[in-house]
């Protein structure tokens, strides 16, 4: 069945949305040497679609994601998974949320809680379903349906439309789209991130901040014996000269542990007990 003019009209405003965030996410992947995986061909992968497989080998299709150590021809680890939605009503806002949540959620529980999560949002979303969102973790970026109607005026188009708007008119504005030139979308894209540079920057920020809090290396050391002291640099050589490193018979002493963030960061610390350890572990295990 044919698709109604109403929703082929929806349909390029959330291509509009995709797109304009695109240059942004492209620009940070080169400047942290990740890889950009967006809707188009791939080898790495079969189709046009960027499909990632949850624990229960159940599939969900995304906007963007961000690997490290991704290329054209291979997969890479996921560093971050970002979707974009448009909505024109906020009854359907809820709904919305809920399928990205139901996108999303299942690959946190698969990858860990390492990968960032982000959607951009553009048209009308009620309070309840942004901060659905928000409290998951997902960095929200939210752009109101003005701005979405003021960029498409630049080239002539409306795109502001109600329930009584007749398909006629959206058959006419899928027209006109469809008739603008290279050029003229890029304007649409731009003059829609412009209209919300300040929700991209804030968006952008909380993707930054969350790469650079990846973990490279967790290194653990676990000590056994008891600490000796000596008053002379000659009584410690003596030490260890005598001591007998194969030695089993000393009692568990700490834990070390050093962690090392992609951005050069470096935590570390010494504990007593597996708990005290884990809980390090878990309070800097990073974005």
């Amino acid at each position: 069945m044919a698709e109604s003019p109403s929703h082929q009209f929806g349909q390029i405003i959330g291509d509009v949305l995709e797109a304009a965030l695109a240059p942004a996410l492209q620009e940070f992947a080169d400047r942290h040497h990740l890889y950009l995986d967006r809707h188009g061909p791939r080898p790495a992968r079969e189709g046009n679609k960027v499909t990632w497989t949850d624990k229960n080998s159940n599939k969900h299709d995304l906007d963007f994601v961000l690997e490290r150590s991704g290329t054209p021809n291979t997969i890479g680890t996921p560093v971050a998974f970002i979707e974009t939605a448009w909505r024109r009503y906020t009854k359907h806002s809820r709904n919305k949320a809920q399928e990205i949540q139901g996108a999303i959620m299942p690959l946190v529980e698969t990858y860990g809680t390492g990968p960032f999560i982000g959607v951009v949002l553009a048209g009308l979303f009620t309070e309840g379903a942004i901060s659905q969102l928000s409290s998951l973790g997902f960095a929200v970026a939210y752009f109101p349906y003005s701005t979405v109607t003021t960029a498409f005026s630049t080239v002539g188009i409306e795109a502001s439309s109600n329930e009584g708007t007749p398909d006629r008119e959206f058959a006419a504005r899928v027209l006109r789209w469809r008739a603008l030139s290279a050029p003229q979308k890029d304007q649409v894209r731009r003059e829609l991130i412009r209209l919300n540079a300040e929700q991209i920057a804030v968006f952008m920020t909380r993707l930054e901040q969350a790469v650079n809090r990846q973990v490279r290396s967790v290194r653990i050391l676990p000590l056994h014996g008891t600490p000796m002291e000596w008053k002379t640099v000659d009584e410690a050589i003596r030490f260890i000269s005598n001591y007998k490193e194969d030695s089993k018979q000393f009692a568990f002493c700490r834990y070390e542990v050093l962690v090392v963030y992609i951005n050069g960061n470096r935590i570390s610390g010494e504990f007593g007990t597996k708990k005290e350890a884990m809980q390090f572990l878990e309070a800097n295990k990073g974005g």
